[in-house]
């Protein structure tokens, strides 16, 4: 079961405007990961559904981090179908991403009232998302469908949507600045942030660093 309430998960990601993306095969360096990124300045954190047996590796992950990261709100990516998705949603997920829409993993998260953000690629889509009850949409792969400029162009008609850009979102003032300006409320970052040279080198300091960097780009934007 969730830990945290469907608003609360929904309003940090706007308050913050980023949700760090990674997965790790190993649960204590995902743990390490985490607290990283928490002491970095982030609340949430998404791990993909990417590894074998990675679920197990969730399980370990919220377990440490409900005991030693009382605040940290995490969930899951990559998933695509139903099946997986209440695996995790069982584990204790507080809300689940998806690389594209899936009507029945929306009802699914919608009955455990579990905020839902599925990969969409066109403005169809994203009012299909809506339509299924899906408060902030993803976009993906966020630098192949049309970059800011998309995001831009169907806040024009859709003013309403709420949009989270995620491949194509660079660690930069600039990029950053880019998407928020286009009207993205939040940021999907994964490899660009936490990098592979970073996890490898088990540099948490410098993970802390991007996180906070980023974040402080987000608040300079947003003014």
């Amino acid at each position: 079961m969730a830990r945290f309430s469907r608003l609360t998960v929904l309003n940090t990601m706007v308050e913050s405007g980023l949700v760090p993306v990674f997965y790790h095969p190993d649960a204590g360096t995902a743990f390490e990961v985490a607290r990283a990124v928490r002491r970095g300045g982030s609340r949430l954190l998404e791990f993909t559904h990417r590894g074998d047996l990675a679920h197990r590796v969730f399980e370990a992950l919220i377990e440490r981090a409900a005991a030693e990261l009382p605040d940290m709100i995490l969930g899951v990516g990559s998933i695509g179908d139903p099946h997986i998705a209440a695996l995790y949603v069982a584990a204790g997920a507080s809300f689940v991403v998806g690389s594209v829409l899936n009507p029945e993993v929306a009802r699914l998260c919608n009955r455990r009232k579990v905020p839902y953000s599925p990969g969409c690629g066109s403005a169809t889509e994203i009012a299909a998302a809506e339509e299924l009850g899906c408060e902030i949409v993803k976009i993906f792969p966020g630098g192949s469908v049309g970059g800011p400029g998309f995001v831009r162009a169907l806040r024009g008609p859709s003013p309403w949507s709420s949009v989270m850009p995620t491949g194509g979102v660079d660690a930069t003032p600039e990029s950053v600045r880019a998407w928020i300006e286009a009207g993205a409320v939040v940021l999907g970052m994964g490899s660009k942030l936490i990098t592979r040279e970073i996890v490898a080198r088990r540099d948490w300091a410098a993970l802390e660093k991007n996180v906070r960097d980023v974040l402080q780009w987000i608040r300079e934007a947003r003014k």
